[in-house]
């Protein structure tokens, strides 16, 4: 992984369950199910199938008491941290804290009376969780809607300071704020103008971006803007798939801006009549194949010798095509011939073999450590 020449904006550090938010944490990638949360068994299965993924971070909706019941259930029976999605009912957020929530997600304009708002922030602070204050474009206050006339960054602004007057009010400040819209232009202004006046962290996302295609380009888009801008400690990309693949596009935003690997970085030409064997083929399969792995790793796979050794010498693997046999660098290194009509076995034993050896080396590094500090 390369180093990145992002500077990040210090933020204050807050905890999701065993994961830090802000700070010098790194930044976390988080989803949302999509099952219906009483379902207990399909929502334990769909959570455990994002954190395979690689999901620091899963939301569930509680619309209920009784989903409040099923949310205890879902808790005893995974591992990832879990923040529980509340609207209205303070009852159903006292409840959740009480079976376990890593973090509330809630609006503390819309929990009801002050005193409510206290009952809820006691309980977050009795059971030591931290808090998500959530504003979205589509649901501004109707005062703040005849002000503005539409949503504006000013108008997401003013909707989220009202929210954290409450908690700084009430001394507590453990909680992350979004301000997400699903308008690029409207994303990026929101979070700016929210970063200049609060040093809470940040959660980063495009509200209802759409299908996998067209909403992964928006949101990298709007989310690669404010990461490039150091703006940013956890971040959601919200898509009509399934969650999984969110988790997916989140570490490929971040990948690409050398923040953070979780996984294969793949780089492959797109192709051309140069190349000596089916480079898209080969690209598929291998992403397929290799799906489980998370140790950061770089694998160019090039499907000619003009741009391929340049790009093998970059990367921890690198594959240049030529037939019958093509060119293998390690480490930046000309290292031997594979069979270029089976390459996708090839290269899958190199890059298992590879994540063998660093996966061995952490482990001597880590006991070393822990005999040091004894």
């Amino acid at each position: 992984m390369h180093h990145t020449p992002i500077v990040r904006k210090l933020t204050r550090k807050i905890r999701v369950g065993s994961v830090y938010v802000g700070g010098d944490a790194p930044i976390s990638v988080q989803t949302m199910t999509n099952t219906e949360t009483c379902d207990v068994a399909a929502t334990v299965d769909q959570i455990n199938r994002c954190a395979n993924a690689g999901a620091d971070i899963v939301r569930v909706s509680v619309p209920s008491m009784e989903a409040a019941e099923a949310f205890g259930k879902i808790r005893k029976q995974v591992n990832v941290p879990l923040v529980a999605d509340i609207h209205f009912d303070h009852k159903i957020a006292l409840a959740v804290a009480d079976y376990g929530a890593d973090c509330l997600r809630i609006n503390p304009g819309n929990i009801g009376s002050d005193d409510k708002v206290r009952e809820v922030v006691a309980a977050a602070r009795h059971h030591g969780i931290s808090m998500r204050i959530g504003v979205n474009a589509g649901s501004l206050e109707k005062d703040l809607q005849i002000k503005y006339k539409e949503p504006t960054g000013e108008a997401l602004l003013e909707s989220a300071m009202r929210h954290i007057d409450i908690l700084d009010r009430l001394n507590f400040h453990e909680f992350k704020v979004s301000v997400k819209a699903s308008n690029v232009f409207l994303t990026l202004d929101a979070y700016r103008l929210l970063s200049a006046q609060i040093d809470n962290p940040l959660h980063l996302g495009v509200t209802e971006a759409g299908v996998f295609r067209s909403g992964t380009v928006k949101s990298a888009i709007a989310l690669g803007g404010l990461l490039l801008d150091g703006i940013g400690d956890t971040l959601r990309v919200s898509l009509a798939a399934e969650p999984e693949d969110e988790v997916k596009v989140g570490f490929d935003i971040l990948k690409s801006l050398n923040i953070r690997s979780n996984g294969i970085n793949f780089i492959a030409c797109p192709s051309c009549s140069r190349q000596e064997f089916d480079v898209i083929r080969v690209m598929n399969a291998l992403e397929a194949r290799l799906e489980d792995i998370r140790t950061p790793l770089d694998l160019s796979v090039i499907g000619c010798k003009v741009n391929g050794p340049g790009e093998a010498k970059e990367a921890d693997i690198g594959v240049v095509g030529a037939a019958p046999r093509s060119l293998v660098y390690l480490n930046g290194e000309k290292s031997h011939l594979i069979d270029t009509h089976n390459l996708v076995d090839e290269i899958e034993k190199m890059v298992r073999n590879k994540v063998a050896v660093i996966e061995a080396d952490k482990a001597v590094a880590k006991a070393k450590e822990i005999i040091r500090i004894t």
